[in-house]
């Protein structure tokens, strides 16, 4: 599930549908019923239906964050068309709305390095001298997701798993990927990665958290 968190103006648009979602999102944290089960087509469905797709919990899920490292900077030297300001930020999530197991965590590693590997060599058209470069932050935890928004519906992750993987985001550095404690414990069941510790951090909100960096994996996956 690749997406954006949701932003503060297309909350406002929807206002009334937003009320009454975090009211359901309330009723899932204290009761986790995880009776109805959602797949990518089943919410594309009922949208298209025009049903209210309510939220649901999800124990476990793996929450990416990666942010282009000056991008500021280099808008402001570039001369593009303006067409909406939205920001660098880009969010995938592995493990919802199909369940996965623990896959989720090997999927969203996966997909971190082979971004990290692919931007190595890559260069900015116009500005032939300078690398394109990216922060990458994984966390995995428990989340509420559902459809925010009837006129433009969306769907949204909730909890502070989404914070946290922000976290780590905001805290990593220039081309590496800064992995939770919760995410490399998946991570070491599979025994295929190369994780290291980077030491304890001060995480705003969190206070002091131990993490670590995603280098490599030990066998390249066949895509």
């Amino acid at each position: 599930m690749v997406g954006k968190i949701c932003g503060s103006e297309a909350l406002l648009m929807n206002l009334p549908e937003v009320v009454k979602f975090l009211k359901e999102i309330k009723d899932v944290f204290l009761v986790r019923n995880q009776s109805t089960k959602q797949d990518i087509r089943y919410v594309a469905d009922e949208l298209k239906k025009g049903c209210h797709v309510k939220p649901e919990f999800f124990e476990s899920v793996t929450i990416f964050f990666s942010d282009i490292v000056g991008f500021t900077e280099l808008s402001a030297q570039s001369t593009p068309l303006q067409v909406e300001t939205i920001g660098d930020a880009y969010m995938v999530a592995s493990g919802l709305p199909v369940r996965n197991g623990n896959n989720h965590a090997r999927e969203i590693a996966r997909l971190a390095l082979r971004l990290v590997s692919a931007l190595g060599d890559f260069r900015v058209r116009h500005m032939p001298n300078r690398k394109l470069k990216i922060r990458v932050g994984i966390h995995s935890g428990p989340c509420v997701a559902g459809i925010v928004g009837l006129k433009m519906p969306r769907y949204c992750l909730f909890g502070d798993t989404v914070n946290t993987a922000s976290r780590m985001e905001s805290t990593s550095e220039a081309m590496k990927i800064h992995v939770s404690h919760q995410a490399k414990a998946i991570l070491d069941d599979f025994k295929a990665f190369v994780i290291v510790p980077r030491g304890e951090i001060e995480v705003k909100g969190k206070g002091m958290m131990k993490t670590y960096w995603l280098e490599n994996e030990l066998e390249k996956p066949n895509f």
